[in-house]
């Protein structure tokens, strides 16, 4: 049993050690939207473990949505951006997930935007 139980405690000191993230924000609200309008956000994370922070992939759960992210390891209080972009297509209210994989003691990390496609108003030109 003893161990057993140093190898618990070891486990958790390695996992100490371990990046991890700390998001401003995991759910972006757009509100309402016009048809049309393509929409982006950034999430801004810290790496606030004591290994450098890898993001290994991000991957929207849609076609409608388009991420870019930093590609370089994020060290120890330094700051990553992940972009994700929404194209408004269909008038809808939305909510899409990016799901994040990464070396941090959290490994999948899912972010979230939300919002309502709305139809642009009618053109008052008179044309």
């Amino acid at each position: 049993m003893i161990g057993f139980a140093a190898t618990a405690s070891t486990a958790r000191a390695q996992d100490n050690e371990k990046p991890e993230f700390k998001f401003n924000e995991e759910k972006h609200d757009f509100g309402k939207v016009p048809v049309g309008t393509p929409v982006t956000t950034i999430f801004e994370f810290t790496n606030v473990g004591k290994e450098p922070l890898i993001l290994a992939n991000v991957q929207p759960t849609c076609g409608c949505t388009i991420a870019d992210y930093t590609k370089t390891p994020v060290k120890t209080g330094e700051k990553g951006l992940i972009k994700i972009t929404f194209n408004a297509a269909f008038v809808q209210a939305f909510t899409k997930t990016i799901v994040v994989t990464s070396n941090a003691t959290t490994p999948t990390k899912n972010l979230i935007i939300v919002g309502e496609v709305v139809a642009k108003p009618a053109s008052s030109t008179g044309k």
